[in-house]
């Protein structure tokens, strides 16, 4: 199990969270898709933060659920990026092309957070730990193994994170042209960045969930109200499906290889 006990290094994703019409139907759903332990809301949560929850995966904290603000508005999943000044970063944004949607702010004593959009409009969000470190868990069953930009304009996209967080980017052998892995300087790949892939949507990022079996994943959502928006395949990376939970959001499940494969 890889848990994770003190902050994350600054440019990392380190946590992701899901709007729902119904977080407590969203809880269940996530619970047999990704085998989340989540308390209900008002049941272990802060009512103080609006009935957010946090799932865990055997313990460790693993992403969170919270309602959608604005009725009309869909369901998506957000990607956190760390930094150890979220003013700074924030700041940084417009000077490369993106905007902050929401400012620097607190967030009880868990530490502060901003939400920004990159230059083609993929929204993200940055968070400065305090008591919540973000992710407790990853590289696991139920834990974040990786997250995926989709987006129109890949070139751009690249410039402006590295321009944050000093990234450097690498092709990926079997993968389209406009597609990178991302690093921190002298690090390991954290995701990619590339085009749309063919998909009808706006620029998002894909977040990417460890499951023990992505087959089973596929199933446990169809029962549950979800979707598979792309069938099961076979990956040097593992065999992985994309599912929408059942306001929409999209994410992939990925069942990981027994051994490491070299990137």
């Amino acid at each position: 199990m890889t848990l994770r006990t003190s902050p994350w290094p600054a440019g990392t994703p380190c946590w992701v969270d899901v709007t729902a019409r119904d977080v407590r139907a969203a809880s269940a759903f996530y619970a047999a898709v990704l085998g989340w332990d989540v308390s209900a809301p008002g049941e272990g949560s802060d009512e103080e933060y609006g009935g957010y929850v946090i799932a865990s995966a055997r313990g460790a904290a693993a992403a969170g659920i919270g309602p959608r603000t604005q009725p009309d508005s869909p369901s998506a999943w957000t990607l956190y990026l760390a930094t150890d000044d979220v003013e700074a970063t924030a700041a940084a944004v417009p000077e490369h092309g993106g905007v902050v949607l929401l400012p620097p702010g607190d967030v009880g004593p868990l530490g502060r957070m901003a939400v920004a959009a990159d230059p083609a409009g993929a929204v993200f969000a940055l968070w400065e730990a305090g008591t919540h470190l973000g992710c407790g868990v990853v590289d696991e069953p139920g834990g974040l193994v990786w997250e995926d930009l989709r987006s129109p304009a890949p070139d751009i996209a690249r410039a402006f994170y590295a321009g944050l967080f000093g990234y450097s980017t690498e092709g990926v052998d079997m993968a389209p042209e406009d597609y990178t892995t991302f690093a921190l300087p002298a690090g390991a790949p954290l995701g990619g960045i590339g085009g749309m892939m063919g998909e009808d949507s706006p620029p998002h990022w894909l977040v990417y969930f460890g499951v023990p079996d992505a087959d089973a994943a596929a199933a446990a959502a169809e029962r549950s109200g979800g979707r598979v928006l792309s069938p099961a395949v076979d990956t040097p990376f593992g065999r992985m499906v994309v599912l929408a939970d059942p306001d929409g959001a999209a994410f992939t499940a990925m069942t990981l290889p027994d051994e490491p494969v070299e990137g």
